[in-house]
Parts: structure tokens; sequence; C-alpha cells
């Protein structure tokens, strides 16, 4: 059995089954979990990858199945020729080891037996060189192809929407219509509320950070704790427990988990954290700041071979999240809804495939639990294609009303998500559930993951202040679910000076 030793593990090349389970991943730390993910599927069906690719604008992607096809039939041929090197060698051996003396000398065939054995020493020595350069050339074979395969996007569920136009499938509190007058247009903003309110603070953050900051103050600044707590709250009654993760990540961490530093349209996401000279030549792993509290979620249990008996495990929990790119010019850069820093309470879990959808509609009833008891009117969708991220076969999102984003999208804007993963981002972490099915042997397997946005915090301030302005009283109702965390305060009132 021919073995070479690449990325610092072991691959059977002459198994077909290995290399389609192969875990090569030489460009990762060598604290990295080993990724090993499901070539010969990609192999089985290239056209099914390669459409899902175009569906989901993943266009520079979209030729690695057959790319990866290619280089598989070049590495079978390598097979078939080191095959036949290796058994020229081994008839070399086997005769070098019959023959009577190694000196060069023999009593009957003085003249004839020397240069045999010199002959057959000399290639051996071609041999072992020859054999030794298709080694490396199916070590080359195998990375190219594993970066290929790592690169693809998950694919589709076939209740996505192909294309880029989501699918309406339900709203909450459908019967709060808005009343929009024009001339209380400029007073609904959150951003105009804020100012004159002392509750948003964006000229000071400028300065002290820059544009996609903010202060919150007063009772912004009780109700983004007043919401983490009331989320926290329904998330534990639906079997969750309370996990507080770091905020920064390995950036491997986060490519396993579907998170590039660059989107597909070239635009930074991530913020990387410079490394000094000294760790750079150490060869620490990189660090970034986390988008989003569902990747050291995912890590928690990086390299861990899990019970299925224990699943699913449900985790939820507040953070701090980190977005490079704040979004286009106009609208969105206003206030608080694009943001490169903001509090979000995440849902996360790890589940049987079978329960993967039980699971989804779990976060679904939270999270439409917390926005109906918020008084916010929303929309359900069913997000398209082009709007899955690379770790999502599924996602809906839930969109409330914004008097202020009439001019976008009729006044909706996106507060919550939910995504299925299947097994994308175990299979990158190296996680495991040990499936030991009733008087039958046990077997290791990869689960599913399932995430959730219970509240992207900064958000949903934004449409409470919208929403909750009373122009007869001239201040900003509360809602009432809210109470036990904001001080008794139910309304919010123009009583002070600013500071």
């Amino acid at each position: 059995m021919l073995q070479s030793k690449v990325g610092r593990k072991f691959i059977n090349f002459s198994n077909p089954r290995s290399f389609s389970q192969a875990r090569v991943y030489p460009n990762l730390p060598s604290v990295a979990p080993r990724p090993t993910l499901n070539i010969k599927h990609v192999r089985e069906n290239p056209e099914l990858y390669r459409q899902t690719c175009i569906d989901r604008n993943y266009r520079a992607q979209k030729d690695n199945p057959f790319k990866i096809i290619e280089l598989f039939e070049s590495w079978k041929e390598l097979q078939k020729h080191g095959r036949r090197l290796r058994e020229r060698n081994n008839e070399i051996r086997t005769k070098l080891s019959h023959a009577r003396t190694f000196s060069g000398r023999d009593a009957e065939k003085e003249n004839e037996e020397p240069e045999t054995i010199d002959s057959l020493l000399e290639e051996a020595k071609k041999l072992k060189a020859k054999i030794t350069e298709i080694e490396i050339r199916e070590g080359q074979f195998t990375r190219e192809i594993e970066c290929l395969a790592a690169d693809l996007p998950n694919l589709t569920s076939q209740e996505t929407p192909p294309g880029n136009e989501a699918r309406v499938v339900g709203y909450i509190n459908e019967h709060l219509q808005p009343n929009l007058f024009s001339q209380d247009r400029a007073w609904r903003s959150h951003v105009h509320l804020g100012n004159e309110f002392d509750l948003l603070d964006f000229t000071g953050a400028a300065t002290t950070t820059g544009w996609g900051w903010y202060y919150l103050k007063n009772e912004a600044a009780l109700l983004e704790q007043a919401l983490v707590q009331y989320a926290l709250s329904v998330a534990m009654n639906y079997g969750f427990s309370i996990v507080s993760p770091p905020s920064i990540v390995y950036s491997h961490i986060a490519g396993a988990c579907g998170f590039q530093p660059r989107d597909q349209g070239d635009e930074q996401q991530s913020y990387i954290l410079q490394q000094s000279e000294k760790n750079q030549g150490a060869g620490n792993p990189q660090l970034s700041l986390a988008g989003t509290a569902e990747v050291p979620f995912a890590s928690m249990r990086a390299n861990v071979i899990m019970e299925e008996k224990n699943l699913p495990l449900l985790v939820a929990g507040s953070s701090r999240c980190y977005r490079a790119e704040a979004g286009s010019r106009g609208v969105d850069t206003k206030g608080l809804y694009r943001v490169h820093e903001f509090t979000k309470v995440e849902l996360f879990a790890w589940t049987r495939k079978e329960d993967e959808n039980s699971i989804f509609q779990r976060m679904l009833n939270i999270q439409k639990e917390i926005l109906r008891s918020l008084g916010l009117r929303c929309r359900i969708l069913e997000m398209p294609s082009v709007d899955l991220g690379a770790s999502a076969v599924r996602k809906q999102d839930i969109e409330a009303f914004f008097p202020s984003r009439m001019e976008k999208d009729n006044g909706w804007g996106e507060v919550t998500s939910t995504s299925i993963c299947t097994d994308y981002q175990t299979r990158r972490l190296a996680t495991r559930v040990k499936i030991a099915p009733p008087n039958m042997q046990s077997r290791l397997d990869f689960p599913s993951t399932v995430n959730g946005t219970a509240l992207a915090v900064p958000r949903v301030i934004a449409a409470l202040l919208e929403n909750g302005w009373n122009e007869k009283e001239m201040s900003i109702s509360i809602p009432e679910i809210l109470g036990p965390w904001m001080n008794g305060i139910n309304a919010i009132k123009k009583h002070r000076q600013s500071f």
C-alpha cells in the first residue's frame, strides 16, 4: 500500500474511497481541525455542484467540480504508473535477496555476476527517485482537489427559491398597519428621534472610531440590555443553554464556518487582527474579530466526538459582532441599520440530520414569539439562493417594518434569520457524532448544525423607536414585555438636557 505523507497526514492513495475522504490542508496551522470533505459526492454529481455555484453567485467556483474530476483522473494515471514501477522495484529486491554474494564476486560466474548486481542496484536507485517524484505529484494533485472542493458552497434546499427574489411565507402582527403621514416622516426616523431624545450619538462615535459606530445613551442603552435579557429568557424556555462566547477567533475557524475575509464581490467582510513580527515568525495562527457568535459556538465542539443521545445540543448567547462592510451608500448607512459593531443574541444547535427541520422551526418560533411580544409588524421570507451564505442550504429571514425605510424595500428591513447548514461546518471542524443503533456496530458521522439570530439588537432598537413614536404625546412607547428590565420606564419622554 502506497502512502504519502502530505500536510502532516498519511493518505492512502491506493484506495479511491480514502482519496474521497482525504484530509489534506497543508496551509492550515497545526492547531486547526482537519477537515474531511465528501469529495466523492462532488465527483459523482459535478453538474449539481456547478449549478449550485451559478444559482448562488459563486461563478468563480462553477468549474471546480469538473477540475476536480480532471485532477482525479490524472491522479489515477499516476497511480497506475507508480504501481508498475513498484512492481518492478519488488522484482529487483527479490533478485537481490537471492543473490549468492553482494561482494561483486562469484566462484562460478566471476565475470558476469558483479555486473548483474551492480545494474540491479543502479536500476533500483533510479526507480526510487521516480517513485518519490510520483508521490510528490500525487500530493500536489490531492492538495489542488482539496482546495477546489473547500471553495464550493453547500448544496441548496428544494425549499429555497432560485435566483434573487425572496418568497413571503407569513406575517407577524399583520393587523398592525402603520399610520404614515408625510409631515411626520422626518420624526419617524430613529436617527432624528435618537438625537431629539438624547438616545444616540453618531457624531461622537465618528470622532472616536469612525462612521459606522455609535453610542447608545440613556433609555436606548437600557433597551439594549433589556432586549438581550428578554431574548435569552425566551431561548431558555425553549431548552437552550446560555453561553457567553469569545469575540476573537482564529481566522481558519471562521473560514471553516463559511466566513471568508472577502465576499464574492471581493468586498472586505472581516476585521483581521494585525500580528506582531514575533508572532508571525513563530507561525502563530491569524486572529479575527467574530462577525457572529455562530463561529465561536460552532467551534466549541471542534475535534470532538459527541454522543447521539446528547443531541440536539442547543446553546444561545449574547455577543458583540464585527462586520467590516457597512453597506452601500444611502439609507442603509444612516443610523443603526447597518453598522460595524453591534450586539446580537445568537441561537445555535448541533443535531441529527433527520431533526434539522424541527430545530429550524424551533428557532423560528423563538423569533416569532419575541417579535410578536415586542409589537413589531414583520414579514417572514424564504430567502433565495443568491442570499445564502456558503454554509447554508436554507435560510429564512424575518423583516420588521421601519417607517424611515419606505423609500427602500417599502419599509422592510431584516432583524432575524435562521439557517440550516447540514454537515458543512462539522466536516470542516472535525465535529463528529457516535451513532450506536441497537444490536449494531457503532459508527461515526457528522452532525448537522442550525443557527439563528434571536435579535440583531441595534436594528430592533431602531424599529422600536420608529414604531413606538407617539406624535400626540410626543413620546416613544416601550413594549410592556421589557418592563422587568427597564427600571419602571414605559415611555421615553424629552425631559432632560443632552450630555
